[in-house]
Parts: structure tokens; sequence; C-alpha cells
């Protein structure tokens, strides 16, 4: 089975999700934008999900994970949990 791993940025506005990817394009750390700004649990780990598979998170979430290539912040991604930027950082195609 396919395994992903990944970490993302989790704010409650498409404009605040594009703030920070400009942020991030001009050299902001992913991690510690995840620690300062994500509103998911998983920001105090820098934003990191660990590992998961094809299925286990929202489907929206999921599609970008499973294709998007490997080190490159993909988003905004809307889910309905909120507006989120997503790097994969591993994925066993």
């Amino acid at each position: 089975m396919t395994q992903a791993s990944a970490r993302h940025i989790l704010v409650d506005t498409e404009q605040e999700c594009l703030d920070l990817k400009q942020s991030i394009a001009n050299g902001e750390d992913f991690v510690a934008l995840a620690m300062k700004h994500s509103k998911c649990p998983s920001g105090r780990r820098g934003g990191e999900l660990g590992s998961f598979g094809r299925g286990q998170m929202v489907r929206e979430f999921d599609e970008v994970v499973f294709t998007a290539p490997l080190n490159e912040v993909q988003g905004p991604v809307k889910t309905q949990f909120g507006y989120h930027l997503v790097e994969v950082t591993a994925r066993n195609d």
C-alpha cells in the first residue's frame, strides 16, 4: 500500500493561507510558520502528520498528498477543517 509523509499548516481563511505560502516562497521556514499559525494540533510539531496511507485523510487532502511532487508547498487546499498548505515529505509510490 502506498504510504506518504506530509506536513501542513491549517488556517481559517484562504487569504491567510496565501499569505503564508508567499512567506515560505520568500524564504521563511515552513516548520516555524506551522508552529506559529496552524490551528491543527500538529502545529506544535511543525505541522508534521507522520506516515499514512490512501484514504486515511479527507478526500481533498488525500488527492494532493498522493499526486503532488515531493518537497513543494501545495495549496491552498480547502477542506471541511479550513485551508491547508501541504508539503509532501516522502512517498513510496
